[in-house]
């Protein structure tokens, strides 16, 4: 189970935990900043772009990372998704078959990329890759991996949470970083700001813009009804807000770690507040794949994309041709 990002994250960074926490910080970053440095990177015999972020927890890079894939399909080119899966329980490299395989096997975010494209997990990214061009794959698209060196990156965006940044600036355990800012950016080509905010960042890095919402019909399927709103992910409080600019009439919310697995505690509970509200339970993609079979006729499923700005739409197809043409492949990306 993945715990909640603590508050002091996102507070000063003097703080007292924050401080005192600060040299183990340094540690993590140095022994990252080695891991990266005696690594040498498998280059993959396609592009590959990977959607990934400077921080610990939910940011929105999976339906990121499924918006950037539809726009390279969109080119005719054939796309896997390539992804670690939080949890999964997967003795090397496989393809996800979303009719058939468990979130408790190979991670929620991987059966949600597997209803776009083929979406390979794989703890050892190499040998995803290569698993994925067997299967004909002419472009992967990397759901997270940023920080491992195992697998050379053409194109790599940095997702920014727009409303709560870098937090207090602090490397793990002293605040939400993976690693140093400055290491991060470098090593980017771009970042995403996700969601609506003012955040401050260094502006090193082109940006561009998108934001979670929900797909055509959404508001109209649950505008005036009840529901008993719950959420296991990054940021719960943003599915909610986003239930509510629906019209729906959330008369309660329950919030979970990221990639919880519910118990039967959970759902007993779950089923008490929607009994007592007269109420239908709502929750997010990625929480349903991760329901038991036998609650999810019960469960509303509220269905959200991730969307650009135009600005930052013509942007993003800039940097995806620019990676194809210059890509140098071992075979030709199109039959």
């Amino acid at each position: 189970m993945r715990l909640r990002a603590p508050d002091f994250w996102y507070a000063n960074p003097n703080e007292t935990v924050a401080f005192v926490l600060r040299p183990l910080g340094w540690l993590y970053a140095f022994i990252g900043r080695l891991r990266r440095a005696l690594t040498t990177p498998f280059r993959a015999a396609v592009p590959v772009i990977c959607v990934g972020n400077l921080t610990a927890g939910g940011t929105g890079k999976t339906p990121l990372a499924i918006a950037i894939g539809q726009r390279v399909s969109s080119r005719g080119l054939k796309v896997a998704f390539l992804s670690r899966g939080y949890g999964a329980d997967v003795p090397g490299a496989m393809i996800v078959d979303p009719a058939q395989d468990l979130a408790v096997d190979v991670g929620d975010e991987p059966l949600l990329l597997a209803q776009h494209a083929m979406t390979v997990v794989s703890p050892d990214r190499p040998a995803g890759a290569r698993l994925a061009v067997s299967r004909g794959a002419q472009v992967i698209i990397m759901d997270d991996g940023f920080q491992n060196p195992s697998l050379g990156k053409d194109l790599s965006f940095i997702v920014i949470d727009a409303a709560k940044g870098f937090g207090n600036g602090c490397v793990i355990p002293a605040g939400p970083l993976r690693e140093n800012i400055e290491d991060g950016l470098q090593r980017a080509s771009a970042m995403i700001f996700m969601g609506q905010g003012t955040a401050t960042v260094p502006d090193t890095k082109p940006v561009l813009r998108a934001e979670l919402v929900p797909i055509d019909g959404e508001a109209q399927r649950l505008s005036g009804k009840p529901f008993v709103a719950f959420a296991g992910i990054g940021l719960p409080q943003k599915f909610f807000d986003t239930a509510m600019s629906c019209g729906a009439h959330v008369k309660a919310t329950r919030s979970f770690p990221d990639h919880h697995i519910f118990s039967e505690d959970d759902l007993d509970e779950l089923r008490n507040l929607a009994k007592v509200n007269n109420a239908r339970l709502l929750t997010t993609q990625k929480d349903w794949l991760r329901l038991p079979h036998t609650i999810r006729p019960d469960v509303e499923v509220l269905k959200v994309q991730a969307q650009f700005d135009s600005t930052s739409a013509t942007l993003l197809d800039q940097f995806i041709g620019t990676c194809l043409t210059t890509f140098k492949p071992s075979a030709p990306l199109a039959p």
